[in-house]
This record gives structure tokens, C-alpha cells and sequence, in this order.
């Protein structure tokens, strides 16, 4: 199954993602992720990406693409993938599709703006180790302090109201159209996300077939 993720920031596609590449056992392949591997080794496409960040300057859209049509060459793609992170633009999604980068069905996350806002405002990191809590859903036993290292828990810039209310602006403008493109095609499901993570599994499983 060669699948796209689709939803706002903070919907829970890297939740689902991870859940369903253990299920189907395939890999999840993240733009990010991609990149910085590209660039560590040093391939001719990570080479030409370093230009660019190195610069200071956005990664173009053949560049990302060529990424991935490289990694999705790769032997563990050959049973089907989940793209996460991309495409993030109606332009990058016709680049795919020249670049032969195919797909079976293009999953988008439904949850409203309120809910991701609650949601992610209420999200809180460990800077020394890395946990996350949840005022809400996933409190640390101490208010305030990482249940793993003791050190004190802090709200990560991304997750402020104003940085999300901004993230969320960009995503209707620039990657919620990537639905209309993909419906067009046939290929677009829709799960409205659910209050837990295992009820929105359990829906998108459902959506899959599986």
C-alpha cells in the first residue's frame, strides 16, 4: 500500500503513521528525515539540497522530489510506503506524479482548528531528555516536571497559540488543496480524528480496509 498522509499540524499524522508502518510493515518516509539522510550521505541530490540550506534558503520543490523518488527506489519501498510531510503543495504533488511517484490512496486527518490548538498549546517537552506530556491527555505525575529526568518541563515555541494559529493559516492556504487535487483523482479518504489515539486508529483502519 503506497499511502499519503494528509492533515493540519498537530492532527496526529505521525501517530497514525508510526501505527500503521507497524501493522502493514512498511516504512514511513518523512521529508525531513529524507533530507538530512540525503545530505549526510552525501548523494548528488543531498549535495545539491546542502547548497540551498546552507544558504539559508528553501529547498526547491525538484530537489525534494528527486529525494524522494531516490529513497522510494530503495528495496524496503518494495511492498508500498507512507509519505509523511510531503507533498505539502499542489505543485510538489504534480512533481510527483512526472517523476513517476505513485500512490494508492491519499488519508487526510480531520480535526478542527479549536481542537489542534487546545491540543498542541497543551503539549508539553522535556528539554534534557526529550519526553512529551499533556496538561490533559498525558500529565506528568508532578506538575510541571519530566516524570523520566526530573528537569523542568517547558511549552516548545512551535506549540505556542499564535505559532500554531499561523501553521494552521499556511495548511488551508497551501496543503488542504492537495485534497480537491487527490478526490479528483479518486483517491482521497477522509477519518475525522476521534478524542483517543486508538479510536482514530481504529477509524482509520476501518477507511483502509484493513
Amino acid at each position: 500500500m503506497k499511502l499519503i498522509l494528509l492533515g493540519a499540524p498537530g492532527a496526529g499524522k505521525g501517530t497514525q503513521a508510526d501505527i500503521l508502518s507497524k501493522i502493514l510493515n512498511i516504512p514511513t518516509i518523512s521529508t525531513g528525515n529524507i533530507l538530512r539522510a540525503a545530505v549526510k550521505n552525501q548523494t548528488p541530490i543531498g549535495l545539491k539540497a546542502k547548497e540551498y540550506m546552507d544558504a539559508g534558503a528553501l529547498v526547491p520543490d525538484e530537489v525534494i522530489i528527486g529525494i524522494i523518488a531516490e529513497r522510494l527506489a530503495e528495496p524496503d519501498c518494495a511492498e508500498g510506503y507512507i509519505l509523511d510531510g510531503v507533498p505539502r503543495t499542489i505543485p510538489q504533488a504534480e512533481a510527483m506524479e512526472k517523476n513517476g511517484v505513485e500512490i494508492d490512496c491519499a488519508l487526510s486527518l480531520e480535526v478542527q482548528d479549536e481542537t489542534i490548538i487546545d491540543r498542541m498549546s497543551g503539549r508539553r517537552t522535556c528539554p534534557a531528555c526529550g519526553a512529551s506530556f499533556h496538561v490533559v491527555s498525558n500529565p506528568p505525575k508532578q506538575d510541571g516536571i519530566c516524570d523520566s529526568c526530573g528537569a523542568e518541563l517547558t511549552i516548545r515555541k512551535d506549540d505556542a497559540p499564535e505559532t500554531v494559529k499561523a501553521r494552521l493559516s499556511t495548511y488551508h492556504k497551501e496543503t488542504e488543496p492537495l485534497k480537491a487535487f487527490y478526490a479528483e483523482r479518486g483517491k482521497l479518504k477522509e477519518v475525522e480524528g476521534k478524542a483517543t489515539i486508538d479510536a482514530t486508529t481504529e477509524a482509520v483502519k476501518e477507511a483502509l480496509g484493513l
